[in-house]
């Protein structure tokens, strides 16, 4: 079994994305029902929608969308790690309207926002406040600003933090050793997991395994299997992968990881970090 933690849909009719006409090769629109033939092809069982940085004004309604999926018969969704605003005021009205049966957790994309957005006061209250909910909060972050992460982190001790796409390392660059102590320094908190998710479209072009790896075994040293929940990244993973070849890929990453680690990384995590009942 395969939970997806990091599925992205776009559905233009319904929504606005205002940051796809910078993204010609996403931008058209990406439909539940195509990505879940190839999800049950590859084994994956349960997905959790990731916001999509729609226009601030359809926030809601993305989540009214994601509930919509819900309700379908047979649907892999289990919910939407929904989009937000811990930086504005409002953020508190939104989070006690919230529909709990759909959020599950929240992401603000934060390397499209200048770095002092994560360190004002209402920001670092606001992801407090997620802590208190019991809604964990994504990172979603550049190489270069993972110590505005740690700050963030250290900030809210007692919410729950995932780490997206492995801390986004600049594959291509081969910028290994800054990104490699800053994963490091990051794991050192017991309430940061990692996600295994997106780094194909940081290698820059062709790769192979070899490629990948020695970020991966960074990531799987630093954080262990028990902090690791996995992600497609879907349609993203579309820009130097595929859906079914990024799963094979992570199949082949973890092989060295024991049947009970490998099925804690792909399933059981996720479970446990967004409250989902089996």
């Amino acid at each position: 079994m395969i939970f997806d933690t990091h599925l992205h849909l776009v559905e233009r009719k319904r929504l606005s994305y205002p940051w796809l006409g910078d993204a010609p090769a996403l931008n058209r629109d990406w439909s539940y029902y195509d990505y879940e033939i190839t999800a049950r092809r590859v084994g994956i069982t349960d997905v959790l929608h990731m916001e999509v940085d729609v226009a601030a004004g359809d926030i809601e309604a993305e989540t009214a969308f994601v509930a919509d999926l819900m309700q379908r018969p047979g649907s892999l969704i289990r919910g939407a790690i929904a989009s937000a605003r811990p930086e504005a005021p409002g953020f508190e009205a939104w989070l006690e309207r919230a529909d709990r049966r759909v959020v599950k957790g929240v992401r603000r994309v934060l390397h499209v926002l200048p770095d002092a957005v994560s360190q004002t006061t209402l920001f670092r209250a606001n992801i407090a406040r997620l802590g208190r909910a019991g809604l964990p909060f994504d990172i979603v972050m550049l190489a270069r600003q993972l110590p505005l992460a740690q700050d963030l982190v250290d900030a809210c001790p007692d919410t729950a933090f995932v780490l997206d796409h492995c801390g986004v390392p600049d594959i291509a660059g081969g910028a290994f050793a800054p990104w490699a102590a800053q994963i490091t320094e990051l794991a050192r908190r017991p309430n940061v997991t990692l996600k295994l998710s997106g780094v194909t479209a940081y290698t820059g072009g062709p790769w192979t395994l070899d490629t990948l790896w020695p970020w991966i075994g960074h990531v799987l040293h630093a954080f262990g299997p028990g902090r690791m929940v996995w992600g497609s990244d879907s349609p993203v993973c579309t820009l130097n992968s595929g859906l079914a070849e990024w799963v094979a890929t992570s199949q082949a990453l973890l092989s060295d990881l024991s049947g009970e680690e490998r099925q804690a990384v792909l399933h059981g995590n996720a479970r446990r970090v967004w409250q989902i009942a089996a």
